[in-house]
């Protein structure tokens, strides 16, 4: 099943489509089954009852559903976690030492966008960044872990992820941080779907990123330095992880940061793929100066 929220932002209507062939495009309303897709829907079993629903024929069709807007498949995250460096080959390319355990930050939850929104550009950026990841979705609540075992058990499912970043705000000098860099607006587009972890193997997706039709990112999720059971258990050693919490798990190699491509511009068109999760399409749009 593909969950997806259809509609203007800030009204969005939740929906799914059947997994398989016989969907044919379609996508049914989750009216009287779930308000929206969040965490209170995934901790208290929303998806199983999706499931039944759809078995049942008890959902009606949303006959305009190609004409609506995809906003991100989760309503405003209570924690978006973003892990750093997580691909050999893009700590090369930052000119960093592989980590030997995850590097974390976070990112506001108001930054997340729906996937074909237009992206803003900072009015005084210079370097803003592509990273496409694969989102992963938390199902339940999780802290201090005993295992990996015990993490995966966590995950409700996963979905494409873009971490917009500013690389001068992010990196140089005293004070370069990476929460500058990496909270601003517009700057997490999520979607256009969410897929249950049931449906999904993600220990060997490929991950892609175009910029105006030119590859730039081609990598696989099998590159993992953390894998995601590892992630997720790492973190709940230091933080509470609640159901609808997202966590990106790093980006491959093939950024503008390496120096072998340029930064993002007004009028850049750049799409980003997962296998298994949809293609994102975003127009870059610079922000007028105050």
């Amino acid at each position: 099943m593909k969950f997806a929220r259809l509609g203007d932002p800030g009204r969005e209507q939740p929906a799914v489509q059947p997994e398989g062939p016989e969907s044919n495009g379609k996508w049914y309303s989750l009216a009287g089954v779930a308000a929206d897709i969040d965490g209170a829907f995934l901790e208290a079993g929303g998806v199983a009852r999706v499931r039944d629903a759809l078995a049942a024929g008890s959902l009606a069709e949303i006959p305009d559903a190609g004409t609506l807007r995809f906003g991100a498949p989760l309503a405003r995250p209570g924690a978006v976690v973003g892990i750093g460096l997580n691909y050999a080959g893009h700590a090369a390319e930052s000119a960093a030492a592989v980590p030997e355990v995850p590097v974390v930050f976070l990112k506001p939850s108001n930054t997340v966008a729906g996937p074909f929104d237009d992206a803003p550009i900072p009015p005084l950026s210079r370097k803003y960044d592509w990273e496409v990841e694969l989102a992963v979705v938390i199902g339940r609540r999780a802290s201090y872990l005993a295992s990996t075992d015990e993490a995966a058990e966590c995950v409700a499912g996963y979905v494409v992820a873009n971490d917009l970043s500013e690389r001068e705000y992010q990196l140089p000098g005293a004070a370069g941080q990476w929460v500058k860099g990496k909270s601003l607006p517009g700057s997490t587009p999520l979607g256009p779907w969410f897929v249950p972890a049931g449906a999904l193997d993600a220990s060997a997706l490929r991950l892609q990123t175009w910029v105006n039709g030119e590859v730039r990112q081609d990598s696989s999720t099998a590159d993992l330095i953390f894998d995601v059971p590892a992630v997720v258990h790492h973190l709940s050693q230091f933080m509470v992880l609640e159901a609808g919490d997202v966590i990106l798990t790093g980006t491959p190699e093939g950024v503008a940061l390496s120096g072998r491509f340029p930064y993002l511009q007004d009028g850049d068109v750049l799409e980003l793929e997962v296998e298994g999760l949809g293609r994102q399409r975003q127009v870059l749009r610079r922000t007028p100066a105050v």
